[in-house]
């Protein structure tokens, strides 16, 4: 709804999306409970009002709400992580993807190979990577959240500072363990680039809060999503979580040397944090922002001429996010809008303003993965 909504045109009639599934594994229990998690219910395991119904033997249906448009993503579930889809061999398979057109009914028919059996995936992270809290407090919200920081391989023997990035959706961050649509293999990166060279930083990755994931993420309320806690949760990094973590690592605190960075929806609340305090954050990866959902950035932009120079803004979406041409079209005009909207209040382009679409990105983990490199390497050059 908002992307057309942002670009002004009339928003055309999507019809239901019914999924049906034909097969499940033999070994479902016949009191299980099939959900689908995805994008259009924050990628919940067991959200209440996606069960599938059994409608035959092995076969399972749910008919979503007219809300749900678009392009969508989702995995099937026994109502939790540990007991998620997988395909014939044990693995883990891709987010389903689909997108309910803009005319009719339209059904999605899939079988289901196998179900986890309660043994959570390998992990993945790194021994660069160490949990900080698994319930630190956010004072502003009156909520815990766990935070994971990322420390060069060189930290325990350097005695050298570091800059500090901020990273949202931090149970994607570094653990396939952890992720609910995959990872971005942050500590993998840095660690192959620091044998390479290059001089590190300290990462810092809060995990979503779930369920309150669109509301911190949200600078503004969207009067049909909601939202609308995103300047809470950015005063949470800003007076609570920084100051704690300058004060137990060795970190270059100054903005210069401070980034913030996420995707999607965590792109539109990186967006929102180095504008609303340029003070704190002179840096930023913005990665697919949801821009539709708070189009009041864009008069934020348009407004950020007391912003500090040097900063580094770093914007990039997929040129096939949205899996057809109008959604695609509609991310890339929102982007173009934003950045005309950063250099008619002042910003460089290409050396405070880095941004492009990406032919080949679609909305996902493996795309953020695959663009974070130059990501950071744009944003934290090397010092002299």
């Amino acid at each position: 709804m908002g992307l057309w909504v942002l670009l002004g045109m009339p928003m055309p009639a999507f019809g239901q999306l019914t999924i049906t599934l034909t097969h499940v594994p033999a070994s479902t229990p016949d009191t299980a409970t099939v959900f689908v998690a995805g994008s259009f219910n924050n990628w919940n395991p067991a959200a209440s009002g996606f069960q599938l119904q059994p409608v035959g033997e092995g076969t399972y249906s749910l008919t979503l709400a007219d809300s749900i448009r678009g392009a969508v993503a989702f995995k099937f579930t026994l109502g939790g992580w540990d007991a998620v889809e997988i395909d014939s061999s044990g693995q883990d398979v891709p987010n389903r993807t689909f997108t309910v057109p803009a005319t009719g009914a339209v059904t999605y028919t899939g079988t289901v190979s196998g179900w986890n059996d309660g043994t959570p995936p390998p992990s993945t992270v790194s021994t660069s990577v160490s949990v900080l809290s698994e319930a630190f407090e956010i004072p502003q919200l009156n909520r815990t959240r766990r935070i994971w920081v990322y420390l060069p391989p060189d930290y325990a023997t350097s005695g050298r500072t570091y800059p500090v990035l901020y990273m949202h959706d931090g149970q994607n961050v570094f653990d396939t363990a952890t992720s609910y649509a995959g990872e971005w293999g942050v500590d993998e990166t840095l660690d192959s680039l620091h044998t390479q060279g290059d001089p590190g930083l300290i990462v810092v990755a809060i995990d979503n809060g779930g369920s309150h994931r669109i509301d911190e993420y949200a600078p503004y309320t969207n009067a049909q999503y909601g939202g609308g806690e995103g300047e809470e949760y950015i005063e949470f990094i800003v007076h609570t979580l920084k100051p704690h973590i300058d004060a137990h690592y060795r970190t270059r605190p100054g903005r210069g040397e401070t980034g913030i960075m996420g995707s999607s929806m965590g792109g539109l609340i990186s967006l929102y944090a180095v504008l609303a305090y340029p003070e704190v954050f002179g840096k930023a990866g913005i990665f697919s922002p949801s821009l539709w959902f708070s189009p009041e950035v864009f008069a934020e932009a348009e407004a950020a001429r007391a912003i500090p120079l040097h900063s580094r803004l770093y914007i990039v979406s997929g040129g096939q996010e949205g899996q057809n041409v109008l959604a695609q079209q509609a991310q890339t005009t929102a982007q173009e809008r934003l950045v005309e909207a950063l250099l008619s209040a002042g910003f460089q382009r290409e050396t405070e303003v880095k941004a492009y679409i990406d032919p080949e990105g679609q909305h996902n983990e493996p795309f953020w993965q695959r663009v974070f490199p130059d990501a950071y390497q744009w944003l934290f050059p090397p010092q002299p």
